[in-house]
């Protein structure tokens, strides 16, 4: 008679009938369990300050992180079948005087090689240098400057959210389609906006659109007054005597850009940072399982949810879909696996999202919504790439000046 170990016990019981009806050969049935793996994600932002309760446009204060958290909840509910556990480390910067990098350096000590930021640009470079020698990998939630996927790129930092040249080509195409080819372009005054007038010139310039008019903004923030003051027919007068199809606004803090619809002289429609806008995410997304998305995180933060939520929350998946892929979680395998052929996000645009190896920017859909209702998805039909569609969007292989050492 032959020997018989002795084992005992329900998953006993299955591994035993796997084996007498032929799932898996004796010698997988004699291998051990996978051993469980922990990955640990660090966070790092900046809390808002306590919305005004008027105000539903407000920024509420936990922005970015409910997306965080529930995407460590959705790398859970997958890790319950593949023996994965993944914890969220939460490392607020209390002020403007706060130093990310000491932040960063506490994650890292702690053993946490993943940090996910919602930071602006210049200190998500020095986050990225002040790590690089201990392999954590960073990636950027929060930053849209082009800069970070040219000249000022690192390679362990990969971007989730898009540039400011993916944002306006989305816009630029549509108005492609559309055949409105004439815009009055209206820059605020900070850099931000600076920056995204000029990303919105180079998409005008890519897809053969003419900026009839360009203008600086010098109304003050009249949106976020709440109301009308003595430079109101000033504004109107702005706007008087030019040919053009759509005024494009350049306003990323919000300030005014809400001002200028059904402001104009002229009935002409209204996008850019505010009126007809490029976004990675809106509650008027449903399409793609995305309402289910949409649900459960109403669940689960109590409200609605944002672009930099989103965005966050898809920086903690991608490590956890990686993670899951790889069964394993150390940064040298992980890192060079995202801008691997292999790797797809599932992130609710209807296609896979991957990284572009070139900048680490990711490839993604971008919605072009109004406030009420989804107006359409770029890349658009008839935009055609070597690769894929998706490379439309953005900063191309030729013309990118990101070199990785």
């Amino acid at each position: 008679m032959q020997d018989r170990a002795d084992h005992s016990g329900p998953a006993a019981a299955l591994a035993a009938l796997m084996l007498a009806t032929g799932f898996v050969s004796p010698a997988l049935a004699q291998q051990p369990a996978p051993a469980p793996i922990e990955t640990k994600i660090g966070l790092i932002y900046r809390p808002q300050s306590a919305p005004a309760s008027y105000d539903a446009e407000a920024v509420p204060e936990d922005e970015g992180v409910a997306g965080a958290r529930m995407g460590i909840a959705d790398d859970n509910t997958t890790g319950r079948f593949t023996k994965q556990t993944y914890v969220l480390e939460e490392k607020a910067l209390s002020d403007d005087a706060a130093d990310p990098v000491a932040a960063a350096k506490e994650l890292v000590g702690k053993g946490i090689r993943y940090l996910v930021l919602t930071l602006p640009a210049d200190q998500v470079l020095k986050v990225a240098d002040a790590v690089k020698d201990t392999g954590a990998v960073v990636f950027n939630a929060g930053a849209p400057d082009d800069r970070l996927r040219g000249a000022d790129c690192r390679a362990n930092v990969f971007h989730v959210l898009p540039s400011r040249a993916m944002m306006t080509d989305a816009l630029a195409q549509y108005l492609t389609v559309m055949r409105w080819r004439k815009v009055f372009l209206i820059v605020g005054p900070t850099e931000a906006d600076k920056a995204y007038a000029d990303a919105m010139r180079n998409s005008a310039r890519k897809f053969a659109l003419k900026v009839t008019a360009d203008k600086p903004w010098t109304f003050g923030p009249l949106a976020k007054a709440r109301g009308d003051t003595p430079t109101r027919a000033e504004a109107m007068v702005f706007t008087r005597g030019l040919d053009y199809d759509m005024a494009v606004v350049a306003d990323e803090e919000g300030d005014w850009g809400d001002y200028v619809p059904y402001r104009t002289v002229d009935p002409r429609p209204v996008g850019g940072t505010q009126g007809l806008t490029p976004t990675t995410w809106s509650p008027v997304l449903e399409t793609w399982g995305a309402a289910q998305a949409q649900n459960r995180f109403r669940r689960m933060a109590g409200r609605l949810m944002r672009p930099l939520d989103y965005q966050a929350w898809m920086a903690v998946r991608t490590v956890g879909d990686a993670v899951t892929a790889k069964k394993a979680n150390d940064p040298a395998t992980i890192a060079p696996f995202l801008t691997d052929p292999a790797f797809g996000l599932p992130a609710y645009k209807g296609v896979q999202l991957s990284f572009r190896p070139w900048d680490h920017q990711m490839r993604q859909p971008i919605i072009v919504v109004q406030p009420k209702s989804m107006v359409s998805v770029a890349p658009e039909q008839g935009f055609l790439h070597q690769r894929t569609p998706l490379d439309t969007l953005g900063i191309d292989l030729p013309e990118t000046t990101c070199k990785f050492p």
